[in-house]
């Protein structure tokens, strides 16, 4: 009888997973379920403005908009490693470090916003990257301004990107990169009338293709865009259509400018340390959490297979 009712519970739990979810990732499902001081390091942990998650390594990588380097942290903000930036290219006299997105194996990008450059690299821990010299491409010609490149994520499915651009205009932008030394080639477009999104700014970029369980669902082609302003979370296709959305106005104070996403649909945020101690990492998860399943399917088929055992 346990094993029966044990059994139904987890069917209706699976088929109200949010995870489950074939045309949207349903923001409205989740809650906060962490948050965690980032290590100030000297000055290069503050002011964190993007976030990126590395599945191989199970960790985050983030940068501070100062652009003194990068840091990897544990999924609960602890710090694992660091990565000076020994300088960046002449033409900017801010090292606005904005965005951040993970390749694997190692490799990362990093946008600057008044640029509008991506930078290649390789992490090593305890090492440096001169970006000056490192592979780049353009993501777009606009104006040297502080509204520029906010945010870039990339799609482990196909090499492509998306990126946003702050303000004066909106944008939001997908296409291939292709870095070089000296600079590459690009074909990064605008995807639609970023105005659609309803928001006052745009923050930061993820794809939601990473997230296993919308692997080959119209779920996977979405994104989630942040806006600082807004204090909001979208959800978007990429027609520009809202599908969910999360109010981040009861979270902190502080200003929360990067997003990334893991494979189990776990939302990552970071925020600046504005009118705090720290930069901060909070977590947003599906309630209940999608591993959660996992965990309990994998001790419902040991149960059946024990029950089976007593039964012969």
């Amino acid at each position: 009888m346990k094993f029966a009712y044990l059994a139904a519970t987890l069917a209706v739990a699976a088929a109200c997973a949010p995870a489950q979810a074939t045309s949207s990732i349903d923001l409205g499902s989740y809650q906060l379920i962490g948050s965690h001081n980032l290590d100030t390091l000297g000055g290069l942990g503050l002011e964190a403005s993007a976030v990126t998650y590395a599945r191989d390594r199970g960790s985050l990588f983030f940068v501070g908009d100062e652009g003194g380097g990068v840091i990897e942290v544990s999924l609960t903000g602890a710090t694992l490693g660091t990565m000076t930036f020994s300088d960046w290219p002449s033409a900017t006299r801010h090292s606005d470090a904005e965005g951040l997105t993970y390749l694997g194996n190692g490799v990362l990008v990093v946008a600057e916003e008044r640029l509008h450059d991506a930078f290649r690299f390789t992490y090593a821990a305890g090492g440096s990257v001169s970006l000056a010299n490192a592979a780049w491409a353009s993501v777009a010609d606009h104006p040297y301004n502080n509204n520029g490149l906010e945010g870039i994520s990339y799609d482990p499915r196909d090499g492509s990107f998306v990126s946003v651009k702050q303000a004066a205009p909106m944008e939001v932008r997908a296409g291939t990169l292709s870095f070089a030394a000296g600079g590459g080639s690009s074909t990064m477009a605008p995807l639609f009338d970023a105005s659609l999104l309803g928001l006052a700014s745009l923050s930061d970029v993820q794809t939601l293709s990473p997230v296993d369980a919308l692997a080959g669902t119209p779920a996977a082609d979405n994104l989630l865009i942040l806006s600082l302003d807004s204090r909001r979370l979208v959800e978007a296709d990429r027609n520009g259509n809202v599908l969910s959305s999360y109010d981040l106005s009861g979270i902190t104070s502080q200003a929360i400018e990067g997003v990334t996403v893991d494979e189990w649909g776990r939302i990552y945020l970071v925020a600046e340390d504005s009118g705090g101690p720290s930069s901060m990492l909070f977590v947003l998860s599906p309630v209940p959490e999608p591993h959660t399943y996992a965990m309990l399917l994998a001790g419902l088929g040991l149960l059946g297979a024990a029950s089976g055992r007593r039964r012969s």
